[in-house]
Formats: C-alpha cells, sequence, structure tokens
C-alpha cells in the first residue's frame, strides 16, 4: 500500500515538474500587419510595465479634434534591450510613432518605431516583414 502511494506521488511530482505552466500569450491578429500607420502627437502617459509597455498620446486630426492613442510594445525587458527606460518619454514629449493599426478603427497600435523629442529613432524590431519598408 504505502508503495502504490509512493508511486502516485512521485508521478504526480514528476508530472509537475515535467509540464512546467504553459502561459497562453494573445496574437497580434487585432492589428493590420500588412501596413504601418504614421502619426505625430504629445505624450500623455508612459507605462513601462509588464505584460506590455503601453505609449499613450494624443494627435490632433486634420479637423483640430484630439484624439486619444494607445500603442502596445513589448516587455520592458524587451524594450530595455532596445535602450528603452522609464525616463525615455514624458507627459508633454512631442513624438512621431509608427504601428499597425488596430483593424477595428480604434485609436490603438502596435508599436513599430518612435521618432523620441531628440529627435533619435528607436525601432522595436520583432522580425516581422512590413509591406510598406
Amino acid at each position: 500500500m504505502k508503495s502504490k502511494l509512493l508511486a502516485v506521488f512521485v508521478s504526480v511530482i514528476g508530472l509537475c515538474i515535467v509540464s512546467s505552466p504553459i502561459h497562453a500569450h494573445h496574437g497580434s491578429s487585432v492589428y493590420d500587419s500588412k501596413s504601418l500607420t504614421t502619426l505625430k502627437g504629445t505624450v500623455t502617459d508612459f507605462q513601462f510595465v509588464n505584460p506590455h509597455t503601453e505609449l499613450y498620446f494624443d494627435v490632433k486630426d486634420a479637423s483640430g479634434k484630439i484624439e486619444k492613442w494607445a500603442a502596445e510594445a513589448s516587455s520592458l525587458t524587451t524594450m530595455a534591450r532596445f535602450g528603452w527606460t522609464r525616463n525615455i518619454l514624458k507627459p508633454g514629449d512631442q513624438i512621431t510613432v509608427e504601428g499597425n493599426r488596430a483593424k477595428n478603427g480604434s485609436y490603438t497600435m502596435r508599436l513599430h518605431k518612435v521618432v523620441l523629442p531628440s529627435g533619435k529613432v528607436t525601432t522595436l524590431d520583432r522580425g516581422e516583414d512590413y509591406a510598406d519598408q
């Protein structure tokens, strides 16, 4: 009896060790990966956090109306590899962003490139091919 219980216990522990948790992750299918959109705007917030760094900025449309945009980037670890820090952007900074806009027409995008206030261009190349390049 003890050996059967021990065998079950060892099997359960073994399965737990071997089958490390698989983390589900959303894809990028909500974004138009065939084209890039370029916008000039003013930073309102920058969240250098996991699971994705988020950039919020205001853009004036042709009539002068303010559009509130959000851009999703990679994790802060990946962004740090690209040279980003939590202080790279601050509210009021004038920037130009390029990314894949959401297919649903909302003011959201998957970030691809940012021209910082200093004029430095930061590209977040994830290895994809872009039709407009």
